[in-house]
């Protein structure tokens, strides 16, 4: 049988780079993941092979590699929750290097710790452990460096053409320029309307000229934000371009991919009817339930000894009660009292929601505010069943009857039970209670709903931690 020609093989190769461009962000992150796993044991083994030379032998990496596993576990654990799997610090060298340098930090003391707590293990590889850290230190860096070039400059770009133009298409076409790493360039805007070039995407709007000019910028996803129906020619010049092999996808689909939130101006009623397929979720509310009950009951008794010492902080600094009790709508708009530490002074004149840097902070209830603290006493709110650990934050009733009446669907993040964290809480952005930054907190709620999993919700509880330990707690 004949080996495959060089070209052939350059071809293969070029096709799996238009492939991993291709994969949505999740599988970017899985092979990120792999690569981190292979990087952690190929750093061990050259570890061993600089400390015992040729006198490397089986039995040494056995020793090793049953202990080194269980710690890597923990490192993976530190770097998730450090955001070292976030997809935009590619474009972000200094901040990524920062992020990776503290992260192998703790995850080097964790190691440390470890070893000194585990003395029976077999081994104690002080000089091993230095010796690892400098070597995964370099091999790591040069791994992600790698990486985030390739997703960054090298890899192929997947050329989109968009059907119609609005503010959600220009906010698409300025944040995949921002992060051309995620793989997508808009290469048409298909729109009769006479909109100009949007330099450097040209627009068509001669749909006899629609089908070259999609063969021509190898367009391989056409997004519809406007409706085909309206316009049989449109129609029929997108349906010649099946033979094409094009993927069609509506705009919030796409929207949603690449931001991880739902473009509330883009959808309507058929969106929630097509979308929210809730009796899939039977099972998933089931084992979420009962992870509710049991996380809820370890929190409280682990926390309780400590409630007394942080009520008796706040009373010395505020004469008010502890705890401050409100009443938020939970599930369905069903009203629940919501309890929480004290964190600000009662002011009659000042009803308004909590804000970034209120006025009416305690010193101490902006430090418990700020490492969420003042969120423990709502374990009593998830085992009572009206919240959960995740999902949308929960909102006082008199402010939803506002809301709902200038926010289109507002009601239905109600749709669900609300969450001592959410989607919006590790978004990485404040969000005040102003109408603009409300719809963005609804965005991130619906992308919630219509997705949550066990997956998404481990992910915002490890982000939740992650924005503890970085004191961004909100």
């Amino acid at each position: 049988m004949p080996l495959p020609s060089s070209r052939v093989i350059a071809l293969d190769f070029y096709h799996i780079l238009c492939y991993i461009t291709r994969m949505n962000n999740n599988w970017k992150k899985i092979i990120l993941f792999l690569g981190d796993i292979f990087i952690l044991y190929l750093a061990l083994y050259f570890t061993l092979l600089i400390r015992y030379g040729q006198g490397l032998d089986y039995g040494d990496w056995h020793n090793h590699f049953g202990p080194f596993t269980v710690i890597f576990a923990a490192w993976l654990i530190i770097f998730y929750i450090s955001d070292l799997y976030n997809l935009y610090l590619a474009v972000s060298n200094s901040r990524f290097f920062y992020l990776s340098a503290r992260a192998i930090l703790i995850a080097g003391l964790t190691a440390t710790a470890f070893f000194y707590l585990n003395p029976g293990i077999g081994i104690a590889p002080k000089t091993n452990l230095l010796i690892y850290i400098f070597v995964f230190f370099l091999l790591f860096f040069a791994w992600r460096r790698i990486f985030n070039w390739l997703l960054n400059s090298r890899l192929p770009k997947n050329n989109i053409a968009v059907v119609g133009y609005n503010a959600q298409v220009a906010e698409l076409i300025a944040t995949l320029r921002e992060n051309p790493h995620l793989g997508y360039r808009f290469a048409l805007i298909v729109e009769k309307n006479g909109v100009r070039d949007i330099n450097p995407i040209p627009v068509v709007s001669d749909m006899n000229r629609l089908r070259d000019a999609i063969i021509n910028s190898h367009i391989s996803t056409i997004v519809l934000a406007s409706d085909p129906h309206q316009s049989p020619q449109l129609r029929a010049s997108l349906f010649s371009c099946l033979p094409l092999k094009i993927r069609f996808v509506n705009l919030p689909n796409f929207y949603e991919q690449v931001t991880g939130k739902v473009p509330i101006e883009a959808i309507n009623q058929m969106w929630f009817l097509e979308n929210l397929d809730e009796s899939s979720k039977k099972l998933f509310d089931i084992f979420k339930r009962l992870f509710d009950l049991a996380v809820s009951s370890l929190l409280l008794c682990v926390s309780l000894p400590f409630w007394l010492v942080i009520g008796l902080l706040l009373k010395i600094e505020n004469k008010e009660p502890v705890f401050f009790s409100q009443t938020r709508a939970g599930k369905n708009g069903k009203a629940f009292r919501m309890i929480k530490f004290r964190t600000q002074k009662t002011i009659a004149a000042n009803p308004a929601p909590a804000s970034h840097n209120d006025a009416r902070n305690t010193k101490i209830g902006s430090f418990i505010r700020k490492t969420r603290i003042d969120e423990i006493p709502g374990v009593l709110n998830v085992l009572a069943g009206d919240m959960s650990f995740v999902g949308p934050r929960p909102e006082r009733p008199e402010l939803i009857t506002g809301l709902e009446k200038e926010i289109p669907f507002y009601r239905e993040r109600m749709l669900v039970k609300p969450g001592l964290t959410g989607p919006d809480q590790v978004s990485g952005e404040y969000h005040s209670p102003s109408r603009e930054d409300t719809l963005k907190k609804l965005q991130y709620d619906l992308y919630y709903i219509k997705n949550r999993s066990l997956y998404l919700d481990l992910t915002i509880i490890l982000k939740t931690i992650a924005a503890v330990l970085r004191g961004g707690g909100v």
